[in-house]
């Protein structure tokens, strides 16, 4: 395992804009990211569509109205569990 980190985007609507600028400085290359809840809406954001390896539960994607970029990875409550396993290093932004 690397110095990677997961970063869990569980923000409100309105905070999830100041979230993401936070994110900005703290992501690298190798992190992931998943958005959760409202944060779902910034799925479209130029801001995440610049970063790699983001994904969202299925249930919380249910709320998009269009479909999902082709970048981020919908993921089961069980392939969740298994990606968090993966990682030493886990930071809640909200």
């Amino acid at each position: 395992m690397s110095d990677k980190t997961l970063y869990l985007i569980q923000s409100s609507f309105q905070q999830t804009d100041a979230v993401l600028n936070q994110l900005e400085r703290l992501y690298t290359p190798h992190d992931h990211i998943i958005l959760m809840g409202d944060a779902v809406l910034f799925a479209q954001d130029l801001r995440v569509s610049n970063m790699q390896h983001v994904a969202v539960l299925e249930n919380d994607a249910e709320i998009l109205v269009d479909a999902l970029p082709t970048q981020i990875q919908k993921l089961s409550y069980d392939q969740f569990a298994d990606l968090v396993l993966d990682f030493k290093r886990c930071i809640r932004l909200n």
